[in-house]
């Protein structure tokens, strides 16, 4: 049976993705305690890596908002992955996402805006998160953004 988040995503037309494996050595999360850690999550969809490339170069902000909503719709994937039911989640805490930028691009808060919209839009108030938006001169495999978050379950 569908919990109360699952069927606000069916509402929203959200279909989450399945779930990466690692890519390295590391896991893709860690709970300790009522926190749940999930690592980076990158711009993959179904199998493919989208949005290569540099903020301010490549991509305008509008893009990189797309691409920082890829990873957080991923990072909501690996956390349902981690804790089987959204319902759990009490708090989205933080989240902590590096953009591919340009030297002279400073709009990283702007990009990562389409993460924290879609953590609000999918968890309401609890999707009212602590952050950091940090610009970077290169990620892995030449990804725009790469987005890790803290979530607190019940």
């Amino acid at each position: 049976m569908a919990g109360k988040i699952d069927a606000h995503l069916a509402d929203l037309g959200i279909t989450l993705p399945t779930a990466t494996a690692p890519v390295a050595n590391y896991v893709p999360y860690v709970i300790s305690g009522k926190l749940v850690h999930i690592s980076g999550q990158i711009t993959m969809e179904n199998g493919e890596l989208k949005f290569i490339g540099k903020l301010g170069a490549d991509y305008d902000v509008e893009t990189g908002q797309k691409a920082a909503r890829l990873c957080a719709l991923n990072l909501v994937a690996q956390l349902k992955a981690a804790i089987g039911d959204l319902d759990k989640v009490t708090r989205v805490v933080k989240l902590n996402a590096f953009v591919n930028s340009s030297p002279d691009f400073t709009d990283q808060p702007k990009v990562v805006n389409g993460a924290s919209d879609t953590m609000v839009e999918i968890f309401g108030d609890a999707g009212k998160h602590a952050r950091s938006a940090v610009g970077v001169a290169a990620l892995p495999l030449g990804v725009a953004v790469e987005i890790d978050g803290i979530f607190e379950i019940a």
